[in-house]
């Protein structure tokens, strides 16, 4: 029997005649231009590619939390520097003793002051913690992804409120978000809803596209951006309302003057009335219910 010349097709194999052409061959297949698109780091990195990047950066989540079921959220935002009260405790005894040492040296009074309001503010790492827990319990209970617990994944207040949904065994949600410098998601994230982006944009839709209710504990720059970007949505009828809670009015009534701003025109009497400042977590979660009862909407199911 006569074999095939083709049993094997002619661009499987390497051109015999010409002695170099393995050669070129090896070069032109080492090339980025000869990659699958996909494979091409170059060019997905690129910035010609950034549509395509926006793209990845918002379905990879999108697809996880489709697959888990988690059908909507409670976002909470507050600082990554609230810390719980052991650790606060041990920084300010540290600087304590540090003062001890140079009482004279200005820039460690201003530590230590910094450091005691930090250990006063521990209450809402607490807090935070229980509304967590809250949330974690509530639907169907623990197993229930109805409604999640998502953050921006962070320390902190954001660590807090995964891990009040942690201890009672609930999923939650951890939205971190790549920065030029080395950070880590806090420990109590469901793995499978521990998510990483490179776009602020993106992340952004991802916290509010779900949300059911928004919770604002103490924070600093990134809270406030978080807080306005929504404030704004729900102002301009770009996102449908939803309950907007900010924790603490010691501290949200000395942060912002709302009233100012109402008394100078610069926002409307009924754009205070988006949001409500409240306490605790007990009052936020009780603001959360009673706001979709008296809607008369559901806060769980579709």
């Amino acid at each position: 029997m006569i074999k095939n010349e083709y049993e094997t097709l002619p661009w499987q194999r390497l051109k015999s005649e010409d002695p170099k052409a393995a050669e070129l061959v090896r070069q032109l297949m080492s090339e980025d231009s000869y990659k699958m698109a996909n494979e091409d780091l170059s060019f997905i990195n690129s910035y010609e590619a950034r549509g395509i990047r926006l793209g990845l950066d918002y379905q990879k989540a999108e697809l996880a939390m489709e697959r888990l079921g988690v059908l909507h959220t409670v976002v909470v935002f507050g600082s990554a520097r609230i810390v719980e009260y052991q650790t606060a405790k041990k920084r300010l005894s540290v600087i304590e003793d540090e003062l001890d040492k140079n009482p004279a040296d200005a820039d460690l009074r201003s530590k230590f002051s910094v450091a005691q309001r930090m250990l006063e503010k521990s209450i809402y790492y607490d807090d935070a913690r229980r509304f967590g827990s809250l949330v974690g319990n509530s639907g169907k209970g623990p197993k229930d992804c109805n409604v999640s617990v998502m953050t921006g994944g962070g320390p902190g207040i954001m660590e807090a409120a995964n891990r009040g949904a942690f201890d009672v065994g609930a999923k939650s949600i951890g939205m971190n978000i790549h920065l030029p410098h080395e950070q880590f998601p806090n420990p109590y994230i469901t793995p499978e809803l521990c998510f990483q982006f490179h776009y602020f944009a993106i992340r952004k839709l991802h916290f509010f596209i779900r949300a059911k209710a928004l919770v604002v504990y103490p924070g600093g720059f990134g809270t406030f951006d978080e807080l306005f970007e929504l404030l704004t949505l729900v102002q301009t009828k770009k996102m449908e309302p939803i309950p907007i809670v900010l924790v603490s009015k010691y501290y949200w009534n000395r942060a912002i003057d709302f009233t100012f701003l109402r008394e100078e025109g610069v926002v409307g009497h009924a754009d205070l009335d988006i949001f409500k400042i409240v306490d605790n977590a007990d009052e936020a979660w009780n603001h959360i219910i009673s706001w979709y009862k008296n809607k008369k909407e559901p806060l769980f199911g579709d």
